[in-house]
């Protein structure tokens, strides 16, 4: 009941480039997706490919998929019903469409866990793959030719006949009556997977979910009768009905997008996999940018970058590598004098878990995280910090598994890694360095500003300067008796006034001359 009480929210704002979707539970941002329009992979895309490469040391191949990088393909991601695969493949590329049919298909054994790639592909076969990571870095795409058809309420296995329920449907009768009422629908020669939101729902909506996606089979059985290889063969939906389809619930109250086009897709889309809530998407019409309207570009600046503020002064540093990200737990100056070390330690500790488990979802941080927290003496404390990361960790969709504490304090966590991390640039570069962490020493500065002002008034024989300079500097130049705007003054018996710009950086300046116009140097 408690995650049906949790308020959420959908906004999406789209441009000529990409669509960016948030997720708001109770007003905090807790996913941020970027899709970039018209691009090349995602996963669930199903392509035709061609062995390329075989790794018998590793027992792998790289397929050529019609990406500069190849992608990689492991034995253990062959699936057991390859032989099946490729024997339908085989006969729709020669023709036999007639044959097609998976009503009377004859299947193929199962191939061993323990066999090598060798034996069942070879340089040159060409074969229907499935990503399952995007291309990140400098790795190419993870593919697998377990070919699926992931729906609103079930997954559909072709080659298979086996129905499985969701271990997170407890009850053993919600259990039984799903599967008998998939057994009553579900065609011959295709396994199924029920999702977890098919609890409670009926047979029509089950029915309607199973057409849709033998229809996707239906499509890439015909397309393998005439594609060329490396092509692709069937698109997964885009980021934003994935989102909708996998996260949709009763408990939103609405969907938000700027874009007039989105907008009857998402309502065409509710449409067919919730018809009950197309009320709740609405176009958001206002003047200034949604993002910016509902404070959402506000939560992404303060969440993205190296150092995050808690509250209570605690905060986190996250540093990434290539093979890991690390997050810093700090306290701040957060002491409760009252409390010992160790409950402060503690309290520290339980609110970092609770945000770092929202930071993973938001940046969609994958692999392996290490997490240091504030070292705590008692075992009683590292378990209940463990217990309070595992509970804010269940409401992740990603897989993932967490290893309890060691006594330094250190918590390891892996995460499913199926696209590049979302990272957004949120620090600017400083216009007085331009980046380089350094700036002209303040004495060659100030000589730099009188050589100027000695060109311009001597060779270029100008009566009348004004100087604009920062606040800092105006100080500087004219403070005290014998400043040393009056020895200028004196030296070249011209009038020189110094402004000072409170907008300049503190190592701009300008010339301006009689008329109030820029000197250009």
């Amino acid at each position: 009941m408690e995650e049906i009480q949790i308020n959420r929210e959908l906004i999406i704002s789209s441009d000529v480039s990409e669509v960016n979707i948030v997720l708001l539970e109770d007003k905090q941002l807790v996913e941020f997706h970027k899709e970039k329009k018209n691009s090349n992979f995602a996963v669930g895309d199903i392509y035709l490919g061609r062995i390329r490469k075989i790794l018998p040391g590793l027992n792998a191949a790289f397929v050529d998929i019609g990406n500069k990088k190849d992608a990689f393909l492991h034995y253990l991601d062959l699936g057991p019903q390859l032989l099946s695969l490729v024997k339908l493949t085989r006969m729709a590329m020669e023709g036999k469409t007639a044959q097609l049919s998976m009503e009377n298909f004859s299947l193929e054994n199962d191939i061993s866990k323990s066999g090598k790639i060798s034996e069942f592909v070879a340089v040159g076969d060409k074969i229907p793959v499935q990503i399952v990571k995007e291309p990140i870095n400098t790795k190419g795409a993870r593919i697998s030719s377990d070919i699926s058809f992931a729906g609103r309420y079930i997954v559909l296995v072709p080659f298979s006949n086996r129905i499985s329920v969701s271990q997170k449907i407890k009850s053993n009768e919600e259990r039984n009556r799903l599967k008998r009422l998939i057994q009553s629908i579900k065609p011959n020669n295709f396994g199924v997977i029920i999702r977890t939101v098919a609890e409670g729902k009926k047979v029509a909506e089950l029915d309607a979910d199973l057409k849709s996606l033998l229809k996707k089979w239906d499509d890439l059985s015909k397309a393998l009768c005439h594609i060329k290889t490396p092509s692709k063969l069937i698109s997964e939906l885009d980021r934003t009905s994935v989102v909708l389809r996998d996260i949709l619930n009763e408990s939103f109250n609405s969907i938000l997008t700027d874009d007039s086009n989105l907008y009857e897709d998402i309502r065409s889309f509710i449409l067919t996999i919730a018809p009950q809530k197309t009320d709740i998407v609405k176009l958001y019409k206002g003047k200034e940018p949604i993002f910016e309207h509902y404070g959402i570009n506000k939560q992404i600046t303060g969440l993205f970058g190296r150092i995050v503020t808690i509250r209570n002064g605690v905060y986190l540093i996250i540093e990434h590598t290539e093979a890991m990200h690390v997050i810093d737990v700090n306290s701040g100056h957060r002491v409760n004098k009252e409390n010992t070390q160790e409950e402060n330690a503690l309290a520290v500790n339980l609110e970092a878990a609770k945000e770092i488990a929202r930071l993973l979802r938001l940046r969609d941080m994958g692999g392996i995280i290490i997490v240091d927290f504030i070292d705590m003496q008692l075992s009683a404390n590292r378990k209940e910090l463990y217990n309070k990361l595992k509970e804010e960790m269940s409401k992740d969709r990603a897989k993932h598994s967490i290893l309890p504490a060691s006594k330094f304090g250190l918590i390891q966590i892996t995460r499913q890694r199926v696209r590049p991390e979302t990272d957004l640039a949120v620090n600017e570069v400083c216009p007085t360095c331009n980046g380089s962490g350094t700036i002209k020493s303040s004495a060659l500065f100030i000589d730099e500003i009188a050589n100027n002002l000695e060109y311009l008034l001597l060779d270029q024989n100008e009566h009348y300067i004004t100087l604009q300079v920062h606040p800092f500097i105006y100080a500087y130049l004219t403070k005290g008796l014998f400043s040393i705007k009056r020895k200028w003054n004196w030296k070249y018996r011209k009038h020189i006034e110094i402004k000072e710009v409170k907008s300049f950086n503190i190592t701009q300046y300008n010339f301006l001359n009689k008329n109030g116009d820029e000197i250009i140097l």
